[in-house]
């Protein structure tokens, strides 16, 4: 496994781990990318539809020539001040931050303050003298059109947030003891993510970001879907590759001999040189790895499903299906209550083969993600009846109107 990018660049290249590059986290590093692939498969699907004449932009009046804000400059001087003043003691403290980068950045005492002050000064600084070369003596009031696709950063914002938000907090309800017992590494660790989480308030937060600019939901949503799949793909690399604990049971089953094609791995690991790096795992303990003198040493004693890369194949087939049938479902809504029922679908299956912890709902033992599972697949099919009425009865009124 890859705990951190030393580790992949040591399968490589050869490098030595443990070094500079430990500081990026693979399980952060290919969250990024998720977020990065979502956003753009999500902006050509909305740049595709305003094409076809399904958006409409917005007339937004833009002030030009203005001298620069007291929030824009104390925005920057801010910026400057964690920049510079999370560097410095990055720097001072590389071991530490290499261990827990996140604990470092979200710290409050974790900073250099003498060069967060000269970070704030020069960005601040900076900030105010770029924005005042720029002035004009009469400011020009200018009206641009903005697009939906336009809005991609913004969107992709709100999502994020929201997201990370959900995540960490529908993590909690599954792991509430230990949030107890240290509130802080709970809420700042780079792991603990709850998937369905960061579904549910991400979503809640883009329909909310939507609303306000009254643009068409349902087109949007199916703009979404198989930018949403694909980034949930890349996002389980991460997973797989860190070894972050969120494997399968027990596997102890020979493997079939017409999968034998298949690399060892991908039917039963022991996740070595996990990100985890304790004794203490689920389903089974961590043994140290023999002969093995690097910072992460530990692999699980008995091998596991990797689900993370079973998910990873699965959400690629999905997002293949939707990106199809994108051009050709001509139902709006239709193309994202699909996604719905296919990744609902999806995840309820693998929580049969994965480690997590289980709920007594009416008499049986299900995980938070079956729960869920069930009810997004309720949802989505009385999601696609509903559109597909409300699309005959438009197609009934429009015949009348002819």
């Amino acid at each position: 496994m890859y705990p951190d990018l030393s580790y992949i660049a040591h399968a490589l290249f050869g490098t030595e781990p443990d070094n500079w590059l430990a500081i990026f986290k693979t399980f952060g590093f290919f969250l990024a990318i998720s977020f990065l692939v979502s956003a753009a498969l999500y902006y050509w699907e909305l740049k595709r539809k305003a094409r076809e004449g399904v958006f409409r932009p917005t007339k937004v009046k833009v002030v030009e020539g203005k001298p620069p804000s007291a929030l824009e400059v104390v925005s920057n001087a801010l910026l400057g001040l964690i920049l510079v003043g999370k560097g410095a003691y990055a720097a001072q403290h590389m071991e530490e931050f290499q261990s827990d980068a996140a604990m470092v950045l979200f710290s409050l005492s974790k900073m250099h303050w003498p060069a967060a002050a000269v970070g704030a000064l020069l960005l601040g600084g900076l900030g105010w003298w770029e924005s005042w070369r720029k002035r004009k003596s009469v400011p020009i009031e200018v009206e641009k059109e903005i697009w939906p696709h336009d809005r991609i950063s913004e969107i992709t914002i709100w999502a994020a947030v929201g997201g990370i938000v959900g995540a960490k907090v529908f993590d909690l309800f599954d792991n509430w003891k230990a949030f107890l017992n240290d509130p802080m590494d709970s809420l700042f660790s780079g792991g603990g993510l709850a998937f369905y989480g960061g579904l549910i308030l991400g979503f809640v937060a883009v329909v909310i970001y939507l609303q306000r600019l009254k643009i068409p939901f349902l087109h949007a949503a199916d703009a979404a879907a198989p930018a949403l799949a694909a980034g949930y793909a890349v996002g389980r690399i991460g997973c797989q590759l860190s070894g972050d604990g969120d494997w399968g049971i027990v596997n102890q089953v020979p493997k079939p001999k017409w999968l034998n094609w298949l690399p060892d791995s991908w039917w039963a690991s022991t996740y070595p040189h996990h990100v985890l790096n304790t004794p203490y795992t689920d389903p089974v303990s961590s043994i140290r790895i023999e002969d093995c003198s690097w910072r992460y040493c530990m692999e699980l004693s008995m091998p596991v499903f990797p689900t993370p890369l079973y998910e990873t194949l699965i959400m690629t087939v999905v997002f293949l299906i939707l990106w199809s049938l994108r051009k050709h479902l001509r139902i709006p809504g239709m193309l994202f209550f699909l996604y719905l029922a296919l990744a609902a679908q999806e995840r309820f299956w693998i929580e049969k083969i994965r480690v997590n912890v289980h709920h007594n709902l009416w008499g049986m033992s299900l995980s938070q993600a079956e729960i869920i599972s069930s009810i997004l697949f309720i949802i989505s099919i009385i999601g696609m009846i509903a559109v597909w009425l409300l699309h005959r009865r438009q197609k009934r009124l429009s015949c009348a109107t002819l």
